[in-house]
């Protein structure tokens, strides 16, 4: 179906149509400095799209929670935690639910990690559930910025690593990235490069409208055009727009942000006791004593010699140690707590790795686990190991040592299933299903479980083979032992487990 969206008035007075559907397809980069009409300019395009595709703004300065009151958009304070953002961006998701995301109040950082948690939550919905989504991000520097910053490496990475799944990966799951951007060399370019309509709003900084006429065909003489551009003007170019560059004039709007530009007021007549008014405390006002001490008198510069040839005295030992003594039984125990709460989740083994560490960070706070939390590395090795269930007991065995010394030649998120298959065979259990490895790995496909053990075999870690019965068995030559045989086309055992419980 093609829809037709008014962003305003073209060259001439003809109407400016974006096309939606191919917008959906393309994505959108609009690029202005503050004060050009970029909120404006998204607030219309929402407003006109409202009807007939679902939205998700990314709002971290609350300007478009006004949307709710006509639109019926629901907003989500960003102020919970990162598990409950991923959950109710998958409800989103699953309801077809319009929602703001009000980031207002929330320093940079906790910005970042809420946004990539709920990015996240919505680019690892069910395919049942991948509907078209419009999801538009405003200031997207903040999520996607060109080099690092004050915020940690950690929260930039995992904001990155949304903004890029968005624009680079969304399409095929419905997410339509509408990025917004003060300028164009403060976003990553990995992030801008992905969209294929641009419209670009009054740029003055010489960087920005090189990269702005680059984009958009334009030659240096140009680009000078940008820096003439009115308040809610700005050339487009796209599929979706023009196929050549076409100033445009966006639109009114019915709703209006909270935060409205500074206007010029006249100043109040100047009342005749102001400086009682400015020097007289209120009656409310705490008043505190003004205290003026002498000087102290100045030393003599023999004393000071004398101060400055008097040997330093040896510290004194402390009488306890300055940080408390860990128990690394306790720390350990803690730990192993935590990972085993995280996989009684169902749906944990379909989160990516940086939700379930920010869950695991959190739980450790909880339960108040001593010491350094672990690092991201360690903690996805340890996942691994947790995954393939195997007890603290066989840490001595030398079997199992030689099993986590072959997964470390393995990528990270491949080293659970590895360990898992090691321990069915080091049991002599049955081969896991087609469904269990999936799951395992983080997905519902068993088809890629398939591939994972073609992978294996191919670095000569396991040997494939069916019995005259058509089950499966792994046989693991620097282990010496091997499955017993398995049904691949089986269903996964916790799946199976939670639908007999419900």
């Amino acid at each position: 179906m093609k829809v037709g969206i008014d962003m305003g008035a073209a060259n001439g007075g003809a109407a400016a149509k974006l096309d939606l559907e191919e917008l959906l397809a393309t994505r959108l980069l609009v690029q202005g400095n503050s004060g050009s009409g970029k909120s404006h300019l998204l607030r219309r395009l929402l407003e006109q799209s409202a009807p007939w595709v679902q939205q998700c703004v990314i709002d971290p300065e609350g300007d478009f929670v006004t949307l709710a009151d006509k639109f019926g958009h629901q907003v989500v304070d960003a102020q919970r935690t990162e598990a409950e953002l991923t959950r109710i961006a998958g409800r989103v998701r699953q309801h077809r639910v319009s929602v703001v995301l009000n980031l207002e109040g929330l320093d940079a950082e906790q910005q970042m990690r809420a946004a990539a948690a709920f990015l996240g939550g919505m680019f690892d919905a069910d395919r049942e559930y991948w509907y078209p989504v419009l999801v538009v991000v405003d200031e997207a520097q903040l999520f996607a910025p060109a080099a690092a910053g004050e915020v940690s490496d950690e929260a930039r990475k995992v904001s990155l690593g949304a903004m890029t799944n968005l624009m680079c990966r969304g399409r095929k799951r419905g997410l339509a990235g509408v990025i917004a951007t003060q300028r164009l060399a403060k976003l990553a370019k990995n992030v801008a490069a992905e969209a294929s309509n641009f419209l670009m709003g009054r740029t003055f900084l010489d960087i920005d409208m090189a990269r702005a006429a680059d984009l958009l065909g334009m030659d240096k003489r140009q680009a000078e055009q940008f820096r003439d551009l009115a308040r809610g003007k700005f050339v487009a170019l796209g599929p979706a727009l023009s196929r050549r560059p076409l100033p445009i004039t966006i639109g009114t709007v019915e709703t209006s942000a909270r935060s409205t530009s500074p206007r010029l007021t006249p100043l109040p007549e100047a009342p005749e006791d102001a400086r009682d008014l400015i020097f007289t405390p209120g009656p409310e006002e705490p008043t505190r004593p003004i205290v003026r001490r002498p000087p102290p008198p100045p030393t003599p510069t023999a004393d000071i010699l004398a101060q400055l040839a008097r040997p330093m005295p040896a510290p004194e030992p402390p009488a306890q140690p300055m940080f408390a003594v860990i128990d690394e039984a306790e720390r350990e125990a803690g730990i192993e707590t935590v990972l085993r709460e995280i996989l009684d989740d169902a749906d944990a083994a379909f989160r990516t790795d940086a939700v379930l560490y920010q869950d695991f960070l959190v739980r450790c706070r909880i339960r108040r686990v001593p010491g350094e939390p672990l690092n991201l590395s360690a903690f996805r090795r340890r996942m691994a190991v947790a995954r393939a269930g195997v007890e603290r007991g066989d840490d001595g065995n030398e079997t199992w040592a030689t099993a986590l010394t072959l997964s470390e030649t393995l990528p990270d998120d491949v080293q659970g299933v590895f360990l898992l298959l090691a321990r069915a065979a080091m049991n002599r259990e049955a081969c896991p299903s087609d469904a269990t490895l999936a799951r395992t790995y983080g997905s519902h496909s068993p088809r890629r479980a398939r591939r994972l053990i073609a992978y294996y075999e191919e670095r000569g870690l396991l040997v494939l083979r069916t019995d005259f019965h058509g089950k499966r068995v792994l046989a693991f030559p620097d282990l010496g032992c091997e499955t017993a045989p398995g049904d691949p086309d089986a269903p996964d055992d916790v799946e199976a487990e939670r639908a007999a419980a419900e």
